[in-house]
């Protein structure tokens, strides 16, 4: 029953998403709730719900890993270096491209709101949820699931990097504000919401028997297909909640329009470096998506920890992410490999 359900909202993922949108720009009063910490008692923890969603997704992400694929791989890692290089260096590329562009706007901070929320996007590891649109598109999954994996498991030593790299670029304090941001990621965001999750989802995939580790995987994945959709809804809630209320047309305009640009630069370096490497077809999508899909979720949750009374930060956030699954799903088509004679 859970496989059905898994393959059901799968392949309904895309109108679920939407609908998430929908749901926060029309009832955002019990997102709004949920992106706020709940105290458990008698004991002093506190449920923040936003980071426990996003570690659901990434364990179920790390539980489905092909590891035994993953020795092919390591034996020939060219794209996956090549991936992780390019990780670090398209934010450097495209960031002070746009924050160019951006300093010719009438916005007083030349603005940097909406260009701290774009650093926070691409500082992010690549999205787990590349790995599906890589399957779409019978792409290189081995490659797609190391870069992952490595852009994960690194994350808490560059995202920092790549913060205060490019904070200087920004003003009106939130240089300062992207600062502190990074010390959060350095100090534990990075390793309890994204690296330990994963890596617990990694090792139960490794240790455990195929029929306990199927059972599992079958009770999770459509918990957390579910989960994040959650998070969608309750990210969206934060950023859509106020449109009706106090709607900013302008703000939503220039937030559509940095993330679009933001999303197309990626996708283009990314496309035009597998064809420099001369990728056959499967890896140089799987290079290209990776490229422009990063884990804007997690970047919506650093957002909510470290910037609460800036909730309209999070609209060139979720831009993001509707555009790269946009951009993906037509990469995936056009970067097919062609099928083999007789099949």
């Amino acid at each position: 029953m859970h496989t059905r359900a898994a393959s059901w909202l799968r392949h309904r993922l895309g109108r679920a998403v939407v609908l998430s949108y929908a749901l926060a720009l029309i009832l955002p009063a019990p997102g709004l709730w949920l992106r706020r910490p709940h105290p458990l008692p008698p004991s002093h923890l506190t449920l923040h719900t936003a980071p426990l969603l996003l570690s659901l997704v990434l364990f179920s992400a790390g539980l489905q890993v092909p590891v035994r694929a993953l020795g092919t791989l390591l034996r020939h890692p060219k794209a996956l270096l090549a991936g992780l290089v390019l990780h670090l260096v398209i934010p450097l590329a495209v960031v002070p491209f746009v924050a160019f562009l951006l300093r010719r706007t009438p916005d007083t901070d030349g603005g940097s709101g909406l260009l701290a929320a774009m650093i926070l996007v691409v500082a992010m590891p690549v999205a787990a949820g590349a790995t599906v649109w890589t399957d779409k598109g019978e792409g290189d999954q081995p490659t797609m699931v190391g870069l992952v994996l490595a852009s994960t498991l690194l994350s808490p030593l560059t995202t920092p990097v790549l913060l205060a790299t490019l904070a200087p670029l920004l003003s009106g304090g939130y240089a300062h504000t992207l600062a502190a941001t990074g010390r959060l990621a350095q100090g534990g965001f990075a390793l309890t919401a994204v690296v330990l999750p994963c890596a617990a989802g990694l090792l139960g995939a490794l240790v455990l028997p195929a029929r306990r580790l199927g059972r599992l995987v079958t009770t999770v994945a459509p918990s957390a297909m579910a989960g994040s959709l959650v998070l969608t809804y309750v990210n969206a809630s934060g950023a859509l909640g106020s449109v009706l209320t106090r709607p900013r047309p302008l703000l939503f305009a220039a937030a559509l329009s940095v993330a679009a640009l933001v999303c197309l630069l990626s996708f283009v370096l990314g496309r035009v470096a597998a064809h420099l490497l001369r990728l056959e077809a499967a890896t140089a999508s799987s290079l290209t998506l990776a490229c422009g899909m990063n884990n804007s979720s997690a970047s919506a949750v650093l957002i909510t920890a470290s910037l609460p009374d800036k909730p309209h930060l999070l609209l060139p956030v979720l831009a993001y992410g509707l555009l790269q699954k946009t951009a993906a799903n037509r990469i995936v088509t056009r970067l097919r490999p062609a099928p083999t004679p007789g099949t």
